[in-house]
């Protein structure tokens, strides 16, 4: 591939992005008021990262009983509000553990 194929390639995606994140910066200049709009604003992200998240979680280890139970596990540690790093050790330790029973 030559180097004007590729800059043609970066510039067609480009300007859709740039257009994607542009448009409402100038066509809403007033603050939103609407609480119902607000609140989808504020979740839709975490929704999105959901969605993209839990297939992943499911579809990443060699059987899906292990990945329930490391999703299950996690899930448990984020309810006792365990940090971060120690629910994605945890949980990937109980994938590890489950995977090796399983073998």
């Amino acid at each position: 591939m030559d180097n004007l194929k590729i800059l043609i390639y970066i510039a067609v995606m480009a300007v859709p992005t740039y257009l994607i994140r542009m448009i409402p910066l100038t066509i809403i200049r007033k603050k939103i008021k609407n609480r119902f709009l607000l609140s989808f604003l504020f979740y839709m992200p975490y929704a999105v990262l959901g969605a993209m998240i839990f297939p992943a979680i499911l579809y990443s280890t060699s059987s899906i009983y292990s990945a329930v139970i490391g999703f299950a596990a996690a899930i448990a540690l984020s309810y006792m509000q365990k940090s971060l790093i120690t629910v994605a050790l945890l949980s990937s330790l109980a994938v590890f553990i489950t995977e090796a029973v399983i073998m």
